[in-house]
């Protein structure tokens, strides 16, 4: 008999600790662990456990089969799926976690794509998140930065300092993501959580309304374009911490990246916008370790007089040089987190080089 859809969800969430799993026609159905897409038989490998047992490449009936399963647990009207050929929504499992499903047609087959949402969330500690970025939740207004390539964990150590603030501070935190990739629970702050298209329609509309909800902190998922920077910036002008995301790797390339979204004849007013409100920028990377696992290398930077003087003044490229040149736990460069996980033996010399912003500086000090 084949396996039905809550044991796959529930062996992604329990067993494999996966972050998506994928029904295709043609593959088995497949699950996202340390940024691998792998398949059952190939994940049960690693198991002294008595194997699951492999059901095969996904057929087309199953997988229509285990597409409506899920239609059938969200409690969800398939219609609309079947005539659009796409279709975005989220349910629970009791005792298991909740999940965001993309629903969508291929080759004129059904197929998903399952994103767990975890109930609990991780503890920094063990994700390796520095304390000097989970303190960024003292910051009581301004704009703090995460940022990073796709996948490399920036919603994770969001979430860690949201849920810093949740438990030391009386707040009103407004989280406005897509899709919600943890649930907080009210602790001393209340935490309304937002989900794009789902609760709202889009960053900009729900960013606006979020500034008549009293809020005190807001998470906004992502910056994407000159409209919600621009708003954001203005919201932590007027007393708010905003804290959200953009895919740059390093702060010059971050600010610039901010700055140049805007037409030339702006550029100026916002790098002088920028400068008062930025309180830090955290890059991040996960880099993989000698045990097989991805570890967090993070690149932090929080913005002194001197930093705000480069951005405010077109000296953005030299950014750089004072965090490369600084030795303190506020003040790291990429690098500097390379070495250090060099040192602690957690990566290899050639993982550190090959993720490194400056290769031959980093080459030098690891002596290569």
């Amino acid at each position: 008999m084949s396996t039905n859809i809550v044991t796959y969800l529930t062996d992604a969430v329990r067993k494999y600790k996966a972050s998506d799993v994928f029904i295709v026609t043609g593959r088995e159905v497949s699950f996202r662990v340390n940024d691998l897409v792998l398949t059952r038989s190939e994940l049960e490998q690693g198991y002294t456990e008595k194997a699951e047992p492999d059901d095969g490449p996904v057929m087309p009936a199953k997988a229509e089969d285990l597409v409506r399963q899920i239609y059938e647990l969200a409690g969800r009207d398939i219609t609309k799926y079947i005539e659009g050929g796409d279709d975005d929504f989220s349910f629970a499992i009791k005792d298991v976690s909740r999940f965001r499903v993309n629903a969508f047609m291929q080759r004129g087959t059904f197929a998903a794509v399952v994103r767990v949402i975890t109930f609990t969330l991780p503890d920094y500690k063990e994700l390796l998140i520095p304390e000097s970025v989970i303190n960024l939740s003292n910051e009581s207004k301004g704009l703090v930065l995460v940022t990073g390539p796709a996948g490399s964990g920036k919603s994770t150590t969001l979430s860690c300092i949201v849920d810093k603030i949740n438990k030391n501070y009386n707040k009103h935190i407004i989280t406005l993501e897509d899709p919600v990739e943890y649930l907080h629970r009210h602790g001393k702050s209340i935490v309304s959580q937002r989900e794009i298209h789902l609760d709202t329609e889009n960053y900009v509309t729900a960013l606006r309304a979020s500034l008549r909800q009293s809020p005190d902190v807001i998470l906004l998922g992502e910056m994407r374009d000159a409209e919600t920077i621009s708003v954001a910036m203005t919201a932590a002008e007027t007393g708010h911490l905003i804290l959200s995301t953009l895919h740059t790797i390093g702060a010059a390339n971050t600010i610039d990246r901010i700055i140049d979204v805007f037409p030339s004849e702006q550029q100026h007013q916002i790098a002088l916008q920028l400068s008062m409100v930025i309180k830090a920028v955290v890059s991040q990377q996960l880099v993989p370790a000698v045990d097989g696992s991805l570890v967090p290398a993070f690149e932090v930077m929080t913005v002194t007089p001197a930093i705000r003087n480069m951005i405010r003044e077109n000296k953005v490229p030299q950014i750089e040089g004072v965090i490369y040149s600084s030795d303190t736990d506020e003040m790291v460069s990429m690098d500097s987190s390379l070495f250090k996980l060099v040192r602690e033996g957690k990566i290899t010399k050639e993982t550190a080089m090959e993720f490194a912003v400056n290769a031959e500086m980093l080459g030098r000090r690891l002596g290569v």
